[in-house]
């Protein structure tokens, strides 16, 4: 088995990441999962709650970008803790907002944290794993997402029927405990080691302005167009889908209870679960671009057919398949932008371009929640089907990478 062959340094490695990613994903879906208790608790709107939702996303793009330069300067280690600690405070402060505009404070704030943790993560497995495994390494991390999901979803349906909303963020405090166990036990990459000892001299300036000529300028341009697709896609999706399964029929949505809501998203988990893991080895068998670009139109196909479900069977049943494909396409991100790009600038650019477009997705909860209140959400996913098929079309204009060993 391909991890029977791995080192310590590069299973810690994986381990870090991987569990930073999920916490992330657990601390950020608290807030979906909670939402339509926490409308009624503040007073908010479809359209408010949707505006919340995009100042997040516009956060983790400055986040991603800060914490990126910070990685490649100070090192992947310290960057990933500072970002985990980042967004688990804030996550519990969430739970102490005593109005709209201190939760909308306090989200901003997770959200600094939120994009910095997969620049670093991503930018720490790269470089410890092999070109041969890459692929299905940053597919493990990327597929620990969708098990932060699901721990969300398992979280609230535990305490917030016994003890309210805002319990609900305060658990999200835990990760913390994370960084102590990645302070001692995670090395940073020789690889990376040995760039900042070559670039002494040089500054992180001139060699950033260097992403934007040249082959390194067109690649910026087409994977940030393809990642703001798919980012908008999948905030514009998923953002709305707890609220879409559990608002009362009468008022658009499919009346799930509390508990068979986050049994529906459970049974969604495990579906995108697969698609991000699969993707890693079909990837590495048959190159990132086909695969990478077969995921995102696959998924622009489903959404439609789940959006426009009635009955929670068909829900249930259609739901795997579609996150399977939503979700899975993101594992081609992260070994593509990695060989793309060169060590010294890899977390800068895989921070910008990452979260360049989840601020671009930002418009994509206010859209999809405002067309929603008029239309019905299961209408309104049909934006986010369409910028999942345009992205789709734009990734064949990708360069293949598989096989590259990183420079």
């Amino acid at each position: 088995m391909w991890l029977s062959e791995a080192t310590p340094q590069q299973k810690r490695a994986l381990l870090a990441a991987s569990l930073g990613w999920m916490l992330d994903s657990m601390d950020v879906m608290l807030y979906s999962l909670v939402l339509t208790h926490m409308m009624a608790a503040l007073g908010m709107t479809q359209s408010t709650a949707g505006f919340l939702a995009s100042l997040t996303l516009l956060a983790s793009a400055v986040g991603g970008a800060v914490f990126g330069l910070i990685a490649d300067r100070a090192g992947r280690r310290p960057a990933l803790t500072a970002s985990i600690l980042v967004y688990s405070v804030f996550t519990a402060a969430c739970g102490f907002a005593r109005s709209v505009t201190e939760l909308a404070v306090f989200r901003v704030l997770l959200g600094l944290g939120m994009g910095g943790e997969w620049a670093c993560g991503a930018a720490l497995v790269a470089e410890t794993w092999p070109a041969r495994h890459r692929g299905k390494a940053l597919g493990l991390m990327q597929s620990s997402w969708a098990v932060g999901y699901a721990l969300a979803a398992v979280m609230t349906a535990a305490v917030l029927p016994r003890f309210g909303w805002r319990a609900v963020f305060w658990v999200g405090v835990a990760p913390a405990l994370v960084t102590l166990w990645i302070r001692r036990s995670v090395e940073e990459p020789e690889i990376w080691r040995r760039s900042r000892a070559e670039a002494r001299g040089s500054s992180q300036l001139a060699r950033l302005a260097a992403l934007v000529r040249g082959k390194h300028g067109r690649n910026v341009l087409v994977t940030t167009a393809v990642n703001a697709g798919t980012m908008f896609a999948y905030w514009g999706l998923f953002t709305w889908i707890p609220a879409y399964l559990s608002t009362p029929v009468a008022s658009g949505g499919r009346g799930l209870d509390v508990v068979r809501t986050s049994s529906w998203i459970l049974v969604m988990q495990a579906g995108a679960w697969l698609g991000y893991v699969s993707f890693g080895f079909i990837a590495d068998a048959l190159g990132r671009v086909k695969t990478y670009a077969a995921y995102i139109l696959a998924a622009g196909v489903l959404v439609p057919l789940y959006g426009g479900a009635r009955d929670p069977a068909l829900l249930l049943v259609l739901g795997p398949f579609m996150s399977f494909f939503a979700h899975g396409c993101f594992s081609g991100f992260g070994p593509i932008t990695a060989e793309l790009f060169p060590t010294a600038v890899r977390a800068s650019a895989q921070g910008f371009i990452y979260n360049f477009g989840r601020g671009c997705s930002a418009l994509a909860p206010l859209a999809v929640g405002a067309l929603g209140a008029e239309r019905g959400l299961g209408f309104a996913f049909l934006l986010t089907s369409g910028a999942y098929l345009a992205a789709g079309l734009v990734a064949l204009a990708i360069p293949e990478t598989r096989g590259r060993e990183l420079a």
